[in-house]
């Protein structure tokens, strides 16, 4: 599981989806395909002698002799690999980088918007921040039950919906914490941003170093913590909400309420090197291309929650 969204990547790979190919692994032939061996011309005991020789591998209805069939790795007829549809070519890291780069661009748009509004008008800023939340939460629902992967028009309207909650909120942390006069580099925000860009690359460093490795139970122990971790956050929500009316929760700003904090945002540094293994897999086994909005988003809803939660631990600590 680790990240609910790239968590059905090793799945897709290993049951085959939409052109998933292990290039590990020698392709298997598929229905309809000549094989030959020993040229493909040696003739059998009672065969006419010339007649090509066919190993078993029934002749596809419609399809010319010797002609592949379509199948997972290689395209089909629609374009698209095993007859999922669009660019007929497996992805690589530049196309999961360039919609990475898209739904970031589009949820700083937004975010822009929301901070504006959390400063000129209050009211409208907290309803953009409540409905990018209520949004953001019932779009994770969906993506995570979700039979096929995440498309272009779904990962945009995550993106937005997400760009509308972090903008207000963002900006309300930084009219409560940022004294009068501060500095940009003294910002709450610049701050939480800047440990944000660190920790990504301190993760990935640490995983292409091969520190840190993933195996199937260092996945399966982070996937039972997020989820713990994320059932623990809806709940601490309703304190919040109906109970507490702080911004923080169980623990506030005392040392239990460091701690979660301390180790929410270790469990989304840590959920990043799944997310970058995931992303590897489906290079390494040719998803085609349109998965890649799949795993830029997953990426993104990585990076959101460990910004979110550093940006709680400095409110935490710069709180009296």
């Amino acid at each position: 599981m680790s990240n609910p969204i790239l968590g059905r990547v090793e799945q897709d790979a290993q049951h085959g989806y939409a052109g998933f190919r292990d290039t590990g692994q020698a392709p298997q032939q598929q229905y309809g395909q000549q094989a030959y061996g020993n040229q493909g011309y040696a003739p059998q005991q009672g065969q006419p002698y010339g007649q090509p020789q066919q190993y078993g591998q029934p002749q596809q209805y419609g399809q010319p002799y010797g002609q592949p069939q379509p199948g997972y790795g290689q395209p089909g007829p629609a374009g698209g690999f095993g007859g999922g549809g669009g660019d007929n070519r497996p992805i690589t890291l530049d196309d999961v980088l360039l919609r990475t780069g898209a739904l970031f661009a589009v949820l700083l748009a937004v975010s822009a918007v929301g901070w504006t509004l959390s400063a000129m008008v209050p009211a409208i800023g907290s309803l953009m921040m409540m409905v990018g939340l209520v949004g953001t939460i019932g779009m994770s629902l969906f993506m995570m039950f979700r039979r096929k992967p995440v498309g272009v028009v779904v990962a945009v309207l995550y993106a937005v919906l997400e760009g509308a909650f972090v903008g207000p909120i963002s900006g309300f942390y930084h009219q409560i914490y940022d004294p009068v006069g501060s500095s940009v580099f003294e910002s709450i925000v610049t701050q939480a941003i800047l440990a944000t860009l660190c920790v990504f690359g301190a993760m990935l460093v640490l995983y292409r170093t091969g520190v840190i490795k993933v195996t199937q139970k260092f996945r399966a122990i982070v996937s039972m913590m997020v989820l713990g971790y994320f059932v623990f956050s809806m709940i601490n929500l309703g304190y919040m909400i109906f109970f507490d009316g702080s911004p923080f929760g169980f623990g506030g700003t005392g040392w239990l309420g460091i701690g979660i904090s301390v180790f929410g945002t270790g469990l989304a540094a840590v959920t990043l090197a799944l997310d970058f293994d995931n992303i590897e897999t489906a290079i390494r086994t040719q998803a085609p291309v349109s998965y890649g909005w799949h795993l830029a988003i997953g990426l993104l809803v990585t990076l959101v929650w460990l910004y979110l939660e550093l940006l709680r631990l400095l409110a935490r600590l710069r709180s009296d």
